[in-house]
């Protein structure tokens, strides 16, 4: 791992699912030389995962809807929290990104009149949610990858980024090792866009896969200088797999309640009737999660520890054309034909609402030169993020990142650059490689049962309090995980550095939790049930001498045209009628 080669390009990009690609393509499209890192096959980045669909306000199927209403939807349901202003910006413009994606292949469902066909989705007042059947993000991905290699965009997706070059506040590039190979690259650049994702494998039960989601973005960001903000704010899927047990938490997606799925506790009941009666299980995430909650700890789910998603009751045919992933996932791993029978699901660990606190309309950070895009920034979902959203997030705010990164380059007269943070990034690596005592493997698990159990779906002061001296506990053991460098083998070292970022963000998410006295979408506490006037603000986080800082943000005013649609909507509003059963 003492090679030191160097690259130089005008935007390099950090992270090859969905965000990095767009980005990367539209940096391209700018004239420039763009080149893209990625630690996991770029075949299959995490956005293969997003399943259900993209939203986009066309009005295809209820010509009623607008992008107005898509607004109010995102804003409403992320409890106020959400920053308007990039809202707005994804509500206006997700139709013509959803046409341009499906023009480069995506190859969505179509109406007889060849327009998009749009589908519900959890707490949408409208059907705007387009898709292919259950493999939404998988088409985007593919029709992402076949245009960076239309554009000759390179795609490095074995290299793992250890640290950022910043210096006087200013980013000029990045560190990586090959994780086949360990070879390091000083990458040299004018602009640097982090698209690596979010933090959600860092709790027991997790839709993420292993090595993804680490928050690994996350602290390049605070080790950069970088504000995080909403950590606290974490979506729990209410549906993931309970059994096989090796692959509990793995996404159950949206699309089977969206298609007329119904949620029934092992008492026969159809549960919902008493958590959200009017919009039952089309209603929010975080809602429809603590409801599965409730009723497996108060006794009435199933012998597993899940409840029974139930779509037997629609034709196999229907279930096949509609969900055929979700179908084959329970034939092959569960051995069950959900067309005979229901699923067993839980929550689980899904999407991280907060991240890097950005510019809403360019991504950029408060570090000049470098910008964020996807999951790893803040500030479109707020306090609970609706399903189909992130997709358009990824499409929307990659080319907006992109495009920024491509004009801030262009500005550039002249590069500052310092050998001597360079020279540091290599003696961090370094220092991480060392004999010792502890196995990284186990330390990971262990973190994740502590998330699990004092930070899980209902959080209260005395757990978190708790969690934070367990995650002490590992802090001070680091120095003594066992990391050797034999016949090329670098997984201890890409662990160690997983779990140094998974430390730090499971910090800042409990330091918020515990900042934050209210239960407010996805954050719910049990000591303080109630949602509070005077916590309508976003808990921002920063490091300073390696400490976390905590601290408070006012939120943004929406827009004066908006204000009104917002006061007389009804989050509510009765929409059984719309469940497709």
């Amino acid at each position: 791992m003492n090679n030191n080669l160097f690259d130089i390009n005008n935007v390099l990009i950090i992270g090859c699912g969905g965000a990095g690609l767009r980005a990367a393509i539209e940096a391209k499209l700018n004239g420039l030389q763009v080149k893209i890192l990625g630690k996991r096959n770029k075949n299959d980045a995490h956005t293969v995962l997003a399943a259900g669909g993209i939203n986009a306000a066309f009005g295809n199927v209820d010509p009623e809807d607008n992008w107005k209403y898509h607004f109010i939807d995102t804003y409403l349901e992320g409890y106020g929290l959400g920053d308007p202003d990039q809202i707005e910006i994804m509500a206006k413009e997700s139709p013509s990104y959803v046409q341009e994606i499906d023009k480069w292949g995506a190859n969505f469902k179509k109406l007889e009149n060849n327009n998009f066909d749009q589908r519900y989705f959890g707490a949408h007042k409208y059907r705007r949610t387009c898709y292919s059947g259950d493999y939404t993000g998988q088409s985007i991905l593919n029709a992402l990858l076949r245009k960076t290699r239309n554009l000759s965009v390179p795609i490095h997706d074995s290299e793992y980024v250890s640290d950022l070059f910043v210096k006087d506040n200013i980013c000029f590039g990045a560190m990586s090792f090959n994780t086949i190979t360990g070879e390091r690259t000083a990458h040299l650049a004018d602009a640097v866009i982090i698209c690596t994702g979010g933090h959600t494998r860092i709790w027991e039960n997790s839709t993420s896969r292993k090595n993804e989601n680490t928050g690994d973005g996350y602290h390049l960001g605070l080790k950069a200088g970088c504000e995080l903000s909403d950590m606290e704010m974490v979506q729990f899927h209410p549906t993931g797999m309970v059994i096989p047990k090796e692959l509990r938490g793995t996404l159950v997606t949206e699309a089977v309640r969206g298609e007329g799925g119904i949620l029934i506790n092992s008492q026969g009941e159809r549960f919902m009737t008493k958590y959200d009666s009017n919009r039952l299980e089309l209603s929010t995430r975080d809602r429809v999660a603590m409801a599965n909650y409730t009723e497996i700890i108060e006794g009435r789910g199933t012998e597993n520890g899940g409840v029974f998603l139930d779509i037997s009751h629609k034709s196999k045919e229907f279930i096949i054309e509609k969900i055929p992933k979700v179908y084959r996932q329970f034939i092959e791993h569960a051995l069950i034909d959900i067309s005979q029978k229901p699923m067993e699901v839980s929550p689980t660990a899904h999407y991280s609402m907060g991240g890097i606190k950005v510019n809403p309309s360019d991504h950029s950070t408060n570090i000049e030169g470098l910008f964020t895009a996807g999951e790893a920034a803040a500030g479109l979902h707020g306090a609970n993020r609706l399903g189909g959203n992130s997709l358009a997030e990824i499409l929307i705010f990659g080319a907006h990142a992109g495009r920024a990164a491509a004009k801030f380059s262009k500005s550039l007269c002249s590069q500052l650059r310092s050998n001597k943070i360079i020279a540091r990034a290599h003696e961090n690596l370094n220092s991480s490689i060392s004999t010792g005592c502890e196995n990284v493997y186990l330390l990971k698990s262990e973190l994740r049962e502590i998330m699990w159990k004092y930070c899980g779906v209902v959080r209260n002061q005395k757990n978190l309090n708790y969690g934070l001296e367990k995650l002490k506990n590992i802090e001070n053991i680091l120095p003594e995980i066992d990391i050797r460098l034999e016949n090329n083998n670098l997984n201890d070292l890409i662990n160690k550095l997983d779990l140094q970022s998974s430390l730090v963000t499971a910090k800042v998410t409990m330091m918020a939790s515990i900042e934050r006295k209210e239960s407010r979408g996805a954050h719910q506490r049990s000591d303080f049930k109630e949602t509070k006037d005077n916590f309508e603000l976003n808990i921002d986080a920063h490091m300073k001498d390696n400490k976390i800082i905590i601290n408070k943000s006012f939120l943004k005013e929406i827009n004066k045209e908006l204000l009104p649609l917002i006061n007389k909507s009804d989050m509510d509003e009765e929409i059984a009628k719309k469940l497709l059963e």
